[in-house]
């Protein structure tokens, strides 16, 4: 645990030298998930097996990388889709990549594409 802690210490410092010029630290899990902190007043800790980086709680073993960025990359959240985008609805997928009309759509979930955005829509 502390070679893993030593290493992980070392290489926030090197990273910190070659930070210039962006501003969040981007942490990647295992999942996919990502969470960026602004490294602005940027402090990080272990303690045990996790790692707290400004706000966020990361699991060690669940971290897969870490990387400077000058965007914050978070993984967004789930948001609902209005029915006046469902009615600006340029493409409907179903998850077989067939395209549907509103009217053909049956309980499911679904692609939906407007002109501003991409979303994922559960139909029950």
């Amino acid at each position: 645990m502390k070679k893993i802690a030593l290493t992980l210490l070392i290489l926030v410092g090197t990273l910190t030298a070659q930070a210039d010029g962006y501003t969040y630290l981007t942490f990647e899990t295992t999942d996919g998930t990502k969470a960026s902190v602004a490294i602005e007043s940027l402090t990080l800790s272990i303690n045990g097996t996790t790692l707290t980086a400004g706000t966020q709680q990361f699991t060690l073993s669940n971290l897969s990388k870490m990387y400077f960025s000058t965007t914050d990359e978070s993984t967004t959240g789930i948001e609902s889709i209005s029915i006046e985008s469902l009615d600006e609805a340029t493409d409907i997928y179903d998850l077989q990549g067939h395209k549907v009309t509103k009217e053909q759509m049956r309980r499911g979930v679904y692609i939906v594409k407007t002109k501003s955005k991409t979303y994922k829509m559960v139909k029950k």
